[in-house]
């Protein structure tokens, strides 16, 4: 299954019940999220998504990406999409 959202892209495994991040904003990526982490990632999100200053996310934990109050909802929505697509 693909997403291709406003805010990320990416491919789900469902052999191994993964999340392959491959576009946050305009970036290009080569990342997993296996269901653990896509569920911290959207809590903290939840918990943080009225601050006005938004949020900035890293890539290969050395490159920020800022996001937005509006493309942290818009986040969270393509997250809780993906999330439906995890198996136990």
């Amino acid at each position: 299954m693909k997403l291709q959202g406003d805010i990320i892209s990416g491919e789900f495994n469902q052999l191994k019940n993964e999340f392959y991040l491959q576009r946050v904003k305009h970036f290009t990526t080569n990342s997993t999220l296996n269901e653990n982490q896509l569920k911290t990632l959207y809590d903290y999100l939840n918990k943080h998504k009225n601050e006005a200053d938004g949020q900035i996310l890293t890539l290969y934990d050395q490159m920020p990406v800022r996001l937005s109050q509006e493309e942290i909802n818009q986040l969270m929505n393509e997250l809780d999409k993906i999330k439906n697509w995890f198996h136990e």
